[in-house]
């Protein structure tokens, strides 16, 4: 019998702005292509098309996508697949699995692009060998996505630990830049907070600005949540603002350690290091993620 990794797959990456559609065998892409995301009528029959021709030439087994959302997952749900509210126009309500899955039957499997890179990190990056671990994406939102037991987690729809709120640390007194939430932990540490906050994009500020504390400790206060509520192995960050600030890695490790005041063995001075870790794949965990998800359905 063919191991999973060594089966042929298909993935669809549905960004924002662009999305890619691709064929792969582990984690090796054989063939992609990226196209433009405009309407959800030209977009989805754009991928739906190419599909359809590399089904015929590759013979996938499966199909996996990582989405942008928020996005119905729960599969009791007449919903299951389609998008939910979303910023992004004409959107809401579009049916992305329904729309893809001709020709495999029940071998979709559908969740966030986070999700997805969650997967792929597991799989072949910065969280290898852990069966539970957290991805964080931080950039102009932020994202998370939860594996435990191996397995994404998901209820009626997917994890949105960005926009829960965290206590601030004394002296912190901006508003917030979430239109939801304010002062969410995205509306404290994402590039469009960092930019309100500051008047400056978070690639021009100083290692040393005073802003980085402020973005440190709410993310440490995030991150010490989820290790208490998880105790999963490793989070793994990723994202513009997440990779791009060298200084930012050991400032929130540092707080991190701090405000566990010790409580969790596996969460010290001496392993923090080994716990908040930089992300490993780049711009190649959405369309592993893909891969990643395709595989989850396989026998």
């Amino acid at each position: 019998m063919v191991e999973a990794q060594d089966r042929i797959v298909a993935g669809v990456e549905l960004g924002g702005t662009k999305s890619i559609v691709l064929i792969g065998r582990g984690r090796d892409i054989l063939v992609s292509e990226r196209l433009p995301t405009t309407t959800p009528a030209v977009t989805l029959a754009a991928l739906r098309q190419r599909l359809a021709e590399w089904q015929d030439q590759y013979k996938p087994e499966a199909l996996g996508i990582g989405s942008f959302g928020p996005i119905a997952l729960d599969k009791t749900g007449m919903d299951y697949g389609h998008m939910l509210a979303t910023p992004k126009p004409g959107w809401a309500g579009a049916d992305v699995a329904g729309a893809l899955s001709e020709g495999f039957g029940d071998r979709v499997a559908i969740h966030t692009d986070v999700t997805g890179a969650a997967l792929a990190e597991g799989q072949w990056g910065a969280a290898r060998g852990l069966s539970d671990h957290v991805y964080v994406t931080i950039g102009t939102g932020v994202g998370m996505g939860i594996i435990a037991g191996g397995q994404p987690v998901s209820g009626r729809m997917h994890p949105e630990a960005g926009h829960v709120r965290v206590r601030r640390v004394a002296g912190d007194d901006f508003a917030g830049a979430c239109p939801f939430h304010g002062d969410c932990l995205e509306g404290l540490v994402a590039g469009p907070a960092i930019a309100a906050r500051t008047g400056k994009p978070a690639q021009e500020l100083a290692a040393d600005d005073p802003a980085w504390t402020f973005v440190a400790d709410a993310l440490a206060e995030s991150f010490a949540g989820l290790f208490l509520t998880l105790a999963c192995g490793r989070i793994v960050i990723g994202g513009g603002v997440g990779v791009g600030q060298p200084h930012l890695l050991d400032m929130v490790r540092a707080a991190t350690v701090e405000k566990l005041s010790g409580y969790l063995p596996f969460v010290d001075a001496a392993q923090v290091a080994n716990r908040i870790v930089h992300a490993q794949l780049g711009d190649q965990a959405g369309p592993l993620g893909t891969l990643a998800l395709a595989r989850s359905v396989l026998d």
